[in-house]
């Protein structure tokens, strides 16, 4: 009789770390371009068009002996209810038998592999002496962004924080984001700087290194502002019509995507390719770790990286967190 492991969302909490996701997200980059790992075509229903919808993300990792997929419906009225906007389930299966392996609450686990995915981005694409990394957006992905760019760029040694819609971080919210980093970089040899923050403007011409990350519509980050040499990861845009970059900056950088079908379809990479700004051959980051193609061609070349976040991304944690359970003896096993 086949059996299955169920995790709720503080036992998977208090399974992933950033270390972890770090590993699963560039991990399941590779596997995708060498072809052990492939994404599924992505599913999305509108209940009621802007107020109620949902999406599945699917896909295999044969290397981790999984497949599956992540549910997240998104129902923008349920504040006014008292309940949460998003709700996000993950069912896996083994890749040799199609047994089922595990159900998991996803919600935890999705900052731990969109900060590491902002991270690994600027570990392939980013100079070597890059050491100024500005955050756009200070909501709850930011302290997983930072976090993991400090594990992945030991060289950082300074972080800043802006808000692009309202200006300078607030003095309590930055208090929160500096603990948050703490808390997730507990464990590890890595401390974090003292996290500043700057008007937007500001904040972008001194960085080296830029995180987006918010759900803009609108692009706040200007062609003119960004220095040459800087990289830009971007991990707002995840549905169509939403654009945090200037086009322009994305016309005349070297772009990198996570899949090139979704960036161009919701991605950050969407409505330049639409104006006709950029073409459509892409290179994916899975090419770059795997040193098929160059990252950078030179210290004043500016690189983006599109990352509109995949399947194989959870699927390649929740493989790792599972492992962990099972030695743990994490969550319930029911029999099925």
């Amino acid at each position: 009789m086949d059996t299955i492991r169920i995790l709720n969302a503080n036992e998977v909490a208090s399974l992933v770390t950033i270390p972890m996701a770090l590993e699963a997200v560039e991990g399941a980059y590779l596997q995708k371009h060498q072809g052990s790992g492939s994404v599924w075509p992505l599913l999305y229903h509108d209940f009621r068009e802007g107020v109620r919808d949902m999406d599945l993300k699917s896909g295999n990792l044969d290397d981790d002996g999984i497949w599956g997929l992540k549910a997240i419906s998104c129902y923008y009225d349920n504040p006014d209810h008292g309940l949460p906007v998003y709700h996000g389930t993950s069912l896996v299966f083994d890749f040799e038998t199609g047994a089922p392996k595990a159900v998991l609450n996803a919600m935890p686990i999705t900052r731990y592999r969109t900060g590491a995915a902002g991270a690994v981005g600027a570990k392939w694409l980013a100079r070597k002496d890059a050491h100024t990394l500005t955050v756009c957006g200070d909501g709850g992905l930011c302290p997983y962004l930072i976090a993991a760019n400090l594990l992945a760029l030991p060289q950082l040694s300074r972080v800043i924080v802006t808000n692009p819609l309202h200006g300078a971080t607030k003095s309590e919210r930055l208090d929160e984001i500096q603990d948050a980093v703490a808390n997730l970089l507990a464990g590890t040899d890595t401390l974090a700087p003292i996290i500043e923050t700057a008007a937007l403007e500001e904040a972008v011409h001194q960085a080296d290194i830029i995180m987006t990350a918010t759900p803009s519509y609108q692009p706040y980050l200007h062609a003119e502002w960004v220095r040459p040499g800087t990289h830009v990861s971007c991990v707002g845009a995840d549905k169509s019509g939403k654009q945090e970059v200037a086009s322009e900056l994305l016309a005349h950088a070297r772009v990198v995507v996570d899949d090139v079908h979704q960036c161009l379809t919701v991605g950050e990479c969407e409505m330049p390719h639409k104006q006709g700004m950029l073409e459509d051959a892409l290179d994916e980051i899975g090419a770059v770790i795997d040193g098929t193609v160059a990252s950078r061609t030179s210290d004043d070349q500016i690189t983006v990286f599109d990352s509109t976040g995949l399947s194989l991304q959870d699927l390649a944690t929740i493989a790792r967190i599972i492992k962990t359970a099972e030695v743990e003896g994490v969550g319930t096993t029911v029999e099925l």
